[in-house]
């Protein structure tokens, strides 16, 4: 891995863990939401070949990792969006392109709805926000949005979120990354609030609604050109998302990755690196 420049940056009132490293247009890699999540760990697989074209930009996202413990439950993706617009203003970036992970891939798709002048092209991995709550959640966002709850976190939950979710082979997972995450998981502050969890109370009808992003209309008149990776036993977020938004939006190009879970980027890193550096330096 290519040696990483390592700070943190006030964005309004949060303070937002950032790695970056080499040189070229500027990528912000946007990590998931699962418990444990973090910036470089989610995208350990892809930093070597994506440095070698880019500048990457890899935060903690809020609630994650070493950054701020706080998203507003109200607006969970509209808040991330403004996190993420708020530190491309700090680090002086006018446009970036924006590559997201599931909960990332949500946050990434609104800052292009809110901000597309901020935005120059996106690759969105099995990203949230796509008809998630018009329906019954899936089991491995069950298994997700229940981690916190219950008995409370465990490593046997982190394996079986990780191995079973996450991936379509379990196996390939090594022990370290499931220790690696169940430890971060414990963080006192993650397990009193979490980050990502079920809508509760008078704003819950409000906050879901405003969490799927196809009843959003300026998603069809998104013009920022767009490539969706979806795996078509992701288990996590529906592969039915990935036409829905090839349907809906301007410009957005769809690969289903046949075999393959939610972690695209990490069961299929060769794949995922090509398709992310072919979409983002191709002529239009």
């Amino acid at each position: 891995m290519p040696q990483l420049r390592e700070r943190t940056v006030r964005v309004g009132a949060r303070d937002l863990f950032v790695a970056d490293t080499g040189s070229g247009p500027t990528v912000v890699l946007l990590h998931g939401g699962g418990p444990g999540a973090s910036g470089v760990p989610n995208w350990r697989r892809n930093i070597d070949a994506l440095a070698a074209h880019f500048h990457l930009v890899i935060p903690d996202l809020p609630g994650y990792g070493r950054s701020t413990k706080y998203i507003d439950q109200t607006d969970p993706f509209g808040d991330l969006a403004g996190s993420i617009g708020g530190l491309l203003d700090e680090l002086e970036i006018p446009r970036a392109h924006l590559v997201g992970n599931s909960y990332g891939g949500a946050a990434a798709l609104r800052l292009a709805l809110d901000r597309p002048d901020r935005v120059d092209r996106m690759v969105l991995n099995g990203p949230g926000g796509i008809g998630t709550t018009r329906a019954l959640p899936t089991r491995g966002l069950n298994a997700l949005l229940d981690y916190y709850g219950g008995t409370g976190p465990s490593r046997e939950k982190m394996e079986h979120f990780i191995r079973t979710h996450l991936v379509a082979d379990g196996s390939q997972i090594p022990d370290e990354v499931i220790d690696g995450r169940y430890a971060d998981s414990l963080d006192p502050e993650v397990v009193a609030d979490p980050p990502l969890r079920r809508p509760s109370g008078p704003s819950a009808v409000r906050t879901l609604w405003r969490m799927d992003l196809t009843r959003d209309p300026r998603l069809a008149r998104c013009e920022v050109p767009t490539l969706a990776i979806w795996g078509t036993l992701d288990s996590v977020n529906r592969p039915s998302g990935g036409p829905r938004l090839a349907h809906t939006m301007a410009e957005c190009d769809l690969y289903l990755a046949s075999g393959l879970g939610h972690w695209v980027q990490w069961e299929a890193p060769d794949l995922f690196n090509r398709l992310t550096v072919d979409f983002l330096t191709r002529d239009r």
